[in-house]
């Protein structure tokens, strides 16, 4: 098995499990060497409800403080939209580094999960 294998695995199991419903949409989290990306998915009727991502580099923050940053515009524009709970799905990630910073920042926004 490669190494794109096994990340697919990985993200079929967490799937298997999660699925975003009406009241509890999916929070997903793309995350690629620059950028962090995070969207709330209605896995029933398979639409994006709320997108965030990271818009503007400043050199003087680090990738960490960008995701806590894009968790937190994520939660207040979920907010807006009356999204107040989700399922959280990491994906084939770990939960450490800049996806954990961003699912700080969606739970200090006030999304619950």
């Amino acid at each position: 098995m490669n190494n794109n294998t096994k990340k697919l695995h990985r993200q079929k199991r967490i799937r298997t499990k999660i699925r975003g419903t009406e009241d509890r949409p999916r929070l997903t989290v793309f995350r690629s060497n620059k950028s962090i990306y995070a969207q709330i998915i209605d896995d029933s009727k398979r639409i994006t409800l709320v997108a965030a991502f990271e818009k503007e580099k400043s050199k003087t923050t680090g990738k960490i403080d960008t995701a806590k940053a894009v968790g937190a515009e994520l939660a207040k524009i979920a907010l807006a939209k009356k999204i107040s709970a989700v399922v959280f799905d990491k994906g084939s990630y770990a939960y450490h580094g800049r996806v954990k910073a961003l699912a700080e920042g969606a739970r200090e926004g006030g999304l619950k999960f």
